[in-house]
């Protein structure tokens, strides 16, 4: 199984009070429940993708959060994260580091990287049954009013109309999903779980 999250940000304590109002009493407790949350969902087997941002910890505390963590680890690098730039991050905990990737999901085309894209390849891919078949997975915006102008931005391309030259009209694909960690409870989701979590989220009216 392959699961994906965003921005936990370990030992990031200011997100407790400031911009994510997570609400913990310490960054201890938080470090504490997503172990819990991610290690009650993902067995040693199992694969997590993760969208940058994982800590902001030094190389010490990090690493010793990674070997609690259940999975194969895959990082796509975000602001914060230092593995492949400072000595003492256990960088080997990770079968790859990269800023950006394409993978396969089931039949399905995931585009990966830290910071949303808004033009992503394959978007225009649709399956045989008009499905469709690529999906853009991002983080770094976490809850904030950039991921409110993401998902405007989402509306206005589906509701253009795009016409080929035999006549054929359809809506322009638009399929990006903000993986951030606090939208899932802090626990890694599969493609299906994140795409039902994200058709929920939208259809809650705006605050």
């Amino acid at each position: 199984m392959r699961y994906y999250i965003a921005d936990c940000h370990f030992f990031h304590n200011s997100l407790n009070y400031q911009m994510d109002c997570r609400g913990f009493a310490s960054a201890e407790e938080m470090n504490a429940y997503m172990i819990d949350q991610w290690n009650n969902k993902v067995r040693w087997n199992d694969e997590v993708v993760i969208l940058g941002d994982f800590s902001v910890g030094k190389a010490e505390e990090t690493n010793r959060v990674l070997e609690q963590l259940n999975g194969f680890l895959y990082l796509i690098e975000g602001n914060h994260d230092a593995f492949g730039r400072k000595k003492g991050y256990n960088a080997a905990r990770f079968k790859w580091i990269r800023p950006y990737a394409e993978l396969n999901d089931n039949k399905r085309k995931v585009v990966l990287c830290h910071y949303p894209i808004l033009c992503y390849n394959g978007q225009y891919l649709r399956d045989d049954s008009g499905g469709f078949r690529t999906y853009m997975l991002y983080g770094h915006v976490h809850n904030t009013w950039d991921e409110a102008l993401i998902q405007k931005s989402q509306e206005l391309a589906r509701q253009q109309i795009r016409r080929l030259r035999d006549g054929t009209e359809y809506e322009l694909p638009c399929q990006m999903i903000n993986c951030f960690c606090m939208y899932s409870d802090y626990t890694p989701l599969t493609l299906d779980e994140w795409i039902e979590n994200d058709r929920i989220r939208r259809a809650r009216p705006a605050k």
